[in-house]
C-alpha cells in the first residue's frame, strides 16, 4: 500500500502547487483501495481548496473500488478509466459521468507531475 500512498501525497502536493489544474470542478471522489491492507482517500476538489486525503471525512459524489495496483496504472495514466471499469478492474458508485471526468483530471495531475 506505500506505493498507493506515495502517489496520493504526491499527487496531493501537485494539486496544492498547481490548483489550475483542478479550477472549475467541485466533487469529491472516494476510492477504496483493495489491498492486503485496504484504504480509502479522497480527491475533494473545490478549485484552490482542493486536496486529497486519507479517509472518508466528506459526502462523496462518486466512489470507486479498485485494486492498488490498478489505481496506480489509473494515476499514471497506463490504465484507462473507462477500459477499467469496462474490464471489471474499476467499480463505480454514484454518478458515471463524474467517473468519466475523474479521467481527464487524473490526466492533468499526471501530465503536471512528469514535467
Amino acid at each position: 500500500m506505500s506505493d498507493v500512498k506515495h502517489m496520493i501525497d504526491t499527487m496531493n502536493a501537485t494539486i496544492k502547487e498547481n490548483p489550475a489544474l483542478v479550477k472549475g470542478i467541485e466533487a469529491v471522489y472516494q476510492f477504496h483501495v483493495k489491498d492486503d491492507h485496504p484504504d480509502t482517500f479522497q480527491f475533494v476538489l473545490r478549485g484552490e481548496d482542493s486536496y486529497i486525503a486519507e479517509g472518508a471525512k466528506e459526502k462523496a459524489d462518486c466512489i470507486l473500488h479498485i485494486k492498488a495496483d490498478h489505481f496506480i496504472k489509473l494515476a499514471k495514466g497506463t490504465l484507462k478509466g473507462t477500459t477499467a471499469f469496462l474490464s471489471g478492474k474499476l467499480k463505480i458508485e454514484g454518478e458515471i459521468g463524474m467517473a468519466i471526468k475523474l479521467e481527464s483530471i487524473l490526466s492533468r495531475i499526471n501530465h503536471k507531475l512528469q514535467t
